[in-house]
């Protein structure tokens, strides 16, 4: 499909920076700073931002971090700036819960994600059906979409859609895949799901593919692409959103953002609050090149310093086992047995 062939193509961006940003300021973003980002976004024409902790409902845990507030105060310090732009959250069965989707929309939120695994749709029809008896814009969200094969994913995503979720998302959590791996991927999806049932795009930026994968699935049929203002989130973060609204724009695909606007949002907002600049370095490379999760890297790091192991040597163990999100108590195993295998060859 030519350039040509995308102008006038429309697609929904849906920032990530107030939840998936959140794992890169280790949950510490504040009330405050969630409404002027909030406020910024609505300015700039942001159809949909997402509101929570980084693991979203349920999230706040020791194993995935503490956040200055509760998820009730983040969506009350946002939900009254917002006119035109709905608010969601992230759902993963077995952390959050139904009780807790419910306590979201009665605080003004009106999207969600329902995220499982690739290969375990089977643990969402009910937090899906929750979703759509609330009225609420309901996607099923298939993380880690690299360890699955296209058509498997797309049979995962036939399955979200018969639950009732009106998008389902390829999504791209160790910021792994190439263009030529998403055009397969939401190929097979909208080769396999309904007409009216729109497809999504959650990616990386790990290996510096976040623009170019979000561009490939508009041209393979993906309508909505996840993003985050200054790239924002795990790793080194997500499709920056200012950026791929410029590409957008520059091949006359339509998402109603104001493209200076997010610009001066990044330079002037984000990129002053950031603990350090998400970006491509030796350890979030590695995150994508060894396909691991992508909120694996402040855990590798920490336990990395910790036990006197490269973080990179952690990631690439993680990733040969296949490692997927919720199993971050498992790292520390990870990192201890690694610490005890090279102490034996010391030893020797």
């Amino acid at each position: 499909m030519s350039k040509s062939d995308l102008h006038g193509r429309k697609v929904i961006c849906h920032d990530m920076c107030l939840r998936d940003g959140m794992h890169a300021k280790k949950e510490q973003i504040t009330t405050d700073q969630m409404r002027t980002f909030a406020e910024a976004m609505e300015h700039a024409g942001v159809p949909m931002i997402q509101v929570t902790h980084g693991a979203g409902l349920g999230g706040n845990s020791l194993q995935h971090g503490f956040a200055l507030h509760s998820n009730e105060e983040y969506w009350d310090a946002v939900a009254p700036v917002l006119n035109n732009t709905v608010m969601s959250v992230l759902l993963i069965p077995g952390l959050g819960t139904m009780d807790e989707l419910r306590v979201a929309h009665a605080h003004g939120v009106r999207s969600v994600h329902i995220a499982t695994h690739s290969t375990e749709a089977d643990t969402s029809p009910q937090h899906i059906a929750c979703g759509r008896e609330l009225g609420m814009d309901t996607s099923g969200f298939l993380m880690m979409a690299h360890l699955n094969t296209a058509s498997g994913l797309a049979e995962e995503a036939k399955k979200m859609e018969s639950y009732g979720a009106q998008t389902v998302y390829v999504t791209d959590s160790a910021g792994y895949m190439l263009p030529e791996d998403v055009t397969e991927y939401v190929a097979a999806l909208r080769d396999t799901l309904d007409a009216g049932t729109e497809i999504g795009f959650h990616g990386h930026n790990n290996l510096g593919m976040g623009i170019a994968n979000s561009i490939a699935a508009v041209r393979a049929g993906a309508s909505r692409i996840d993003c985050s203002v200054a790239g924002l989130g795990a790793g080194a973060g997500n499709t920056p959103l200012e950026a791929f609204v410029a590409v957008c724009d520059r091949m006359g695909i339509e998402t109603g953002c104001d493209m200076f606007a997010l610009m001066d949002m990044a330079e002037e907002l984000v990129f002053p609050m950031m603990d350090h600049i998400v970006r491509i370095d030796r350890s979030s490379l590695t995150l994508g090149y060894a396909g691991v999760y992508s909120t694996f890297l402040l855990h590798a790091n920490r336990l990395g310093e910790k036990y006197g192991i490269p973080p990179r040597d952690i990631l690439l163990e993680l990733g040969r086992k296949k490692m997927i999100g919720g199993q971050e108590d498992m790292i520390e195993d990870t990192a201890l047995s690694m610490l005890r295998d090279r102490e034996g060859q010391s030893a020797a």
